[in-house]
């Protein structure tokens, strides 16, 4: 009977002792699974009632990827490869949905050398068709009525000589004209009404605008700190003489890297990415109207309906909210990676969706901000350098 008993015993002795180590197999499985899942999240605050739908893409990775943001968190939807070269990085740059929310059009910055434009369905992985463009096609808007999308040449890796637009006709992606800007054009953006384009000259020191109807530079302005001064014509008019624009003789004091209209097209702000500060130019005197300082590498730009400015930081790690009227920074907001890059705010003024790059082998980050609570509420994980972000549709929520 005692033997029976200490056998027994002994039993469970060897018996609790596989229980202990496949609990401790079955822990350290779960978290591998937690580390190797996408990660989502959302912090606390109140939660979106209905689902926020999102395009951006990763430079590095040649990845188009549609975010689902709503009551159920953060979460990828849906992501495509982008590009012709299979074996090169093509470096998809720019993304701009059209009005209607049928198309996507999406900038590649690298090809054999010239880069591209291509068209996609919206919703779904569908290329409807791509056109050539000018060298390193890097960011990308689109005209009110979705008849054409202006698309900057930036021409990052080549010679420091003039660039240009490219206006491609979106029915059949026709690139109906190449307008002439500056050096290293970059920031394509339209106003509300459709009437001008403005794009930053990151090596001229420059704000440029384009008249749509003529498709063609109506004015420039200087943005040299104590140099300001609005021109008219373009800095560097067709077989005109440029060595007046000697870029040996010229280093970049601004290098301007957006430029964001107001909604009523009164004032053009202009992201100082080297001097760290924001100018702001009255649009009808062609004058500065205030120079306000800004976080170190203030990048990119977008606006909500209320006003109120958002600006990406790129050395700071951070994003900005300002009244821009007053120059007012209302809050700073940490980013969880490094290499801040573009902004798009959701209709309802709600969010603020923010693509970060990341450094080294680091992936890329989409972070949600509350732009009423001014705090991070999301994050998730995307391919390495997100770059250009837009909004595609709000909808309801989704299991």
């Amino acid at each position: 009977m005692m033997q029976e008993i200490a056998v027994s015993q002994g039993n469970r002795r060897r018996l609790l002792r596989a229980v202990v180590r496949i609990t401790c197999y079955t822990f350290v499985c779960f978290e591998l699974v937690l580390a190797c899942a996408p990660q989502t999240s959302s912090s606390s605050g109140e939660a979106p009632k209905q689902d926020y739908l999102v395009y951006v893409v990763c430079e590095s990775a040649d990845k188009i990827v549609l975010l689902r943001f709503g009551p159920g968190g953060l979460r990828i939807e849906n992501q495509t490869r982008t590009g012709l070269m299979p074996t090169d990085i093509n470096g998809p740059h720019g993304i701009a949905v059209s009005p209607d929310k049928q198309f996507f059009y999406v900038s590649e910055g690298h090809g054999r050398p010239e880069g591209s434009v291509w068209k996609y369905r919206a919703g779904s992985d569908i290329v409807v068709k791509y056109t050539g463009l000018g060298l390193f096609p890097a960011t990308t808007d689109i005209s009110p009525d979705g008849n054409f999308i202006y698309v900057a040449n930036a021409n990052f890796h080549g010679d420091m000589v003039p660039s240009s637009i490219s206006v491609v006709a979106t029915d059949q992606m026709i690139e109906v004209k190449r307008i002439t800007t500056c050096t290293m054009p970059h920031g394509s953006r339209l106003n509300h009404a459709g009437t001008r384009h403005y794009s930053a000259c990151m090596m001229d020191d420059m704000l440029v605008e384009i008249d749509t109807s003529k498709f063609g530079v109506s004015r420039y302005f200087m943005l040299a700190p104590g140099k300001e001064m609005g021109m008219t014509g373009a800095p560097y008019p067709a077989g005109g003489d440029q060595k007046m624009h000697n870029l040996a003789d010229h280093k970049p004091v601004c290098t301007p890297t957006w430029a964001q209209p107001s909604n009523d097209g009164s004032t053009v702000y202009v992201a100082c990415n080297q001097s760290n500060d924001i100018v702001a130019v009255d649009t009808n005197t062609w004058t500065m109207a205030r120079r306000f300082p800004a976080a170190s590498g203030v990048y990119n730009l977008a606006m909500t309906k209320d006003g109120r400015l958002i600006a990406t930081n790129k050395r700071g790690q951070s994003v900005s909210i300002f009244d821009p009227v007053s120059g007012k920074e209302l809050a700073r907001i940490p980013t969880q990676r490094k290499v801040v890059h573009g902004a798009v705010v959701t209709p309802d003024d709600r969010y603020a969706f923010i693509s970060v790059e990341g450094v080294g082998t680091e992936p890329g980050t989409v972070e949600v901000i509350d732009l009423a609570a001014m705090k991070t509420v999301a994050t998730v994980d995307v391919g390495p350098q997100a770059a250009g972000i837009d909004f595609f549709k709000m909808e309801a929520s989704k299991p």
